[in-house]
C-alpha cells in the first residue's frame, strides 16, 4: 500500500501521543493519559461516533480528536507516538497498517493489547523494515488500572523506550516507595511474553483461591460469609494481594434477587481468552514446567464440559465425609498451602520468562519484572518485593523456590500443604492446583527420579539412547539382541 502524506492541518501538531481505538480500555487510558501533566493526546477511532462521545463526555482532557488516520498522524509532534487498544489479532493488524501508512521513519506504533508475542516479533521486524518503532507493551489492572494506573510490560527497541519510558512513567501505578510501575523489559516481543505469563500466573493465582474456598466450605463446613472472613484476615499478612482481597469481597456479597450468597448464584463455568493456555503451549516449547499454571487452565476446561460433569455424578466418591478434630487448624493448613502453593506459581513462571530470555536473546531483568507487578496488576502481593530481593542478590537464580526466603517458607509450610492434599484427595475434593504444586515441589528435591526407567523404555522400543551415571557417552542397548551395550558417541 502507497504510503499516504498526513493531510494538511490548520493547527501545529500538539499532542505527543494518541490513542487508537476508544472502547472502554482505550478511553480509560486516553483519559489517564491526559490526566497527566505534561501529555496532550489525540484520539481516533474507527467510528467517528465513539471519538466525539469521548471528546464531548471529558472537556477537561482537552483531547485533540481526529476523524480519520491522517487526521490523527498530523496531529502528533514528532517522533509521532500512538497506542493501539483494539481487539487481537486482524483488527491489530489492519491498524498497524492504517498508521504505517500515514506515519514517517522514527515514528513509533505501540500495540497495548494481549497480543500473542510471536504476533509482536513478526509485526516489530515488518515495522522496521519500514523505518518504524514498533513496540508490544503488555498492560496489566483492568478497565480500573488503565485510567488510574496500571502495571506496564513494554519491549521493543531502547531507541523508543526514551520517548515511550516518560509517557508510561506518567500513567503507571506506583509501587509503595514512589517507583512507577514500569520498565524496558526487552527487545520485540519480550513486552507482550511478560505480560502473558502474568496472566498464567493469574490463573494459577485464582485455581489456588478458588481450592481454598471449596476446601474451606466442604471440608471444614464454612459459610461463604465465614470464608470472606477467613480470607480478609489472610488478607492481613503474609497472602496480602489484591485477588485475595476482592475474594473476600466477592464472598461476602449478597445476591438482591434471591437473598443467596452471590457464589452460589454464578454458574460454575469459568471463561478464559487465552493468554493461559499460550502460556502454557510456550512453556511446551520451551521445555520448561509450569504445572501449577498448567493445572489451571485445564481446571477451567473442566468446568467447561457440564456435559461431562453430569455424567461424571455417577462416579463412586468416598462414602463418608471427614469429620474434622480442629477446624482452626484445618484453615491455619489451608492458609500454609496456598502460601506455598503460590510461591511454586510465581517461581514456575519466571522459569519460563528466564527460558524465553535465553531463547529470543531478551534480556530480562527478573528482579525489574517483579518490582513493576507490586501495584497496578491484578497479581499484586505483598511478596513480590521478596521475588524482587531474591533476583536482586543472585541474578542467575536456578530457581526462584530455592532462594532462602522462599525455600525457608516452603520448607516451614510443607507438613500443612501434605495434610491438605492427603485431605482433599480422602474427602473427594478437587485440589489440582494444590497436588501439582506439592508434586513439583517433591520433584525438585528428590535426588533421582524415575526419568531414568522412562529413558530406559525409549531406549528399548525405539532405539533412543541413554546416558550413565558413572561415566559420560551415549548409549544404545541391544534390547532385541543379546542385550550388549554400544557407545554410541558423546
Amino acid at each position: 500500500m502507497p504510503r499516504k502524506e498526513p493531510r494538511e492541518m490548520t493547527t501545529t501538531p500538539s499532542a505527543n501521543v494518541g490513542v487508537v481505538g476508544l472502547a472502554v480500555m482505550g478511553a480509560n487510558l486516553a483519559r489517564n493519559l491526559a490526566s497527566r501533566e505534561g501529555n496532550r493526546v489525540a484520539v481516533f477511532n474507527r467510528s467517528p461516533e465513539r471519538t466525539r462521545a469521548l471528546v464531548e463526555a471529558h472537556p477537561e482532557a482537552g483531547f485533540v480528536p481526529a476523524e480519520d488516520v491522517a487526521e490523527f498522524a498530523a496531529s502528533l509532534s514528532r517522533p509521532r507516538t500512538a497506542i493501539i487498544m483494539v481487539q487481537a489479532g486482524q483488527a491489530t493488524d489492519a491498524v498497524i497498517q492504517d498508521l504505517a501508512s500515514v506515519f514517517e521513519p522514527g515514528d513509533i506504533i505501540i500495540d497495548g493489547g494481549n497480543a500473542q508475542y510471536t504476533d509482536t516479533i513478526r509485526r516489530e521486524h515488518d515495522m522496521r523494515q519500514r523505518g518504524l518503532h514498533f513496540v508490544g507493551a503488555g498492560i496489566s489492572g483492568g478497565e480500573e488500572g488503565a485510567l488510574n494506573g496500571p502495571s506496564i510490560m513494554p519491549g521493543g527497541s531502547a531507541e523508543s523506550y526514551e520517548t515511550v519510558g516518560p509517557i508510561f512513567e506518567s500513567i503507571a501505578a506506583r509501587a509503595e516507595d514512589g517507583e512507577p510501575c514500569v520498565t524496558h523489559v526487552g527487545t520485540d516481543g519480550a513486552g507482550h511474553f511478560v505480560k502473558m505469563v502474568h496472566n498464567g500466573i493469574e490463573y494459577a493465582d485464582m485455581q489456588l483461591i478458588a481450592e481454598s474456598y471449596d476446601l474451606l466450605r466442604r471440608v471444614a463446613d464454612l459459610s461463604p460469609e465465614e470464608i470472606a472472613d477467613v480470607f480478609a484476615k489472610w488478607n492481613e499478612g503474609e497472602l496480602e494481594s489484591y485477588l485475595i482481597e476482592i475474594t473476600a469481597e466477592v464472598l461476602r456479597h449478597v445476591d438482591e434477587r434471591t437473598g443467596r450468597p452471590f457464589v452460589d448464584i454464578v454458574l460454575d463455568q469459568a471463561g478464559q481468552k487465552g493468554t493461559g493456555n499460550w502460556t502454557v503451549q510456550a512453556a511446551l516449547g520451551l521445555g520448561t514446567p509450569i504445572s501449577g499454571i498448567a493445572e489451571a487452565v485445564f481446571a477451567r476446561g473442566l468446568s467447561s464440559h457440564p456435559e461431562q460433569r453430569l455424567a461424571g455424578a455417577r462416579l463412586e466418591g468416598p462414602s463418608a465425609k471427614i469429620d474434622l478434630e480442629d477446624r482452626d487448624a484445618f484453615v491455619e493448613d489451608v492458609r500454609q498451602a496456598l502460601y506455598a502453593s503460590k510461591i511454586v506459581a510465581y517461581s514456575q513462571g519466571f522459569d519460563v520468562i528466564r527460558a524465553a530470555a535465553r531463547q529470543y536473546g531478551w534480556k530480562i531483568d527478573s528482579g525489574a519484572v517483579a518490582k513493576i507487578w507490586r501495584a497496578g496488576c491484578i497479581i499484586r502481593a505483598r511478596f513480590l518485593g521478596r521475588i524482587s530481593e531474591a533476583y536482586g542478590a543472585d541474578a542467575d537464580l536456578v530457581s526462584l523456590i530455592t532462594a532462602p526466603f522462599f525455600a525457608d517458607a516452603t520448607g516451614r509450610a510443607q507438613a500443612s500443604w501434605r495434610r491438605v492434599v492427603a485431605t482433599a484427595a480422602t474427602s473427594g475434593v478437587p485440589a489440582p492446583g494444590f497436588a501439582s504444586s506439592l508434586a513439583y515441589y517433591d520433584g525438585l528435591r528428590a535426588s533421582r527420579l524415575p526419568a531414568a526407567l522412562i529413558q530406559a523404555q525409549r531406549d528399548f522400543f525405539g532405539a533412543h539412547t541413554y546416558r550413565r551415571v558413572d561415566g559420560p557417552g551415549v548409549f544404545h542397548t541391544e534390547w532385541s539382541g543379546d542385550r550388549s551395550e554400544t557407545r554410541m558417541g558423546d
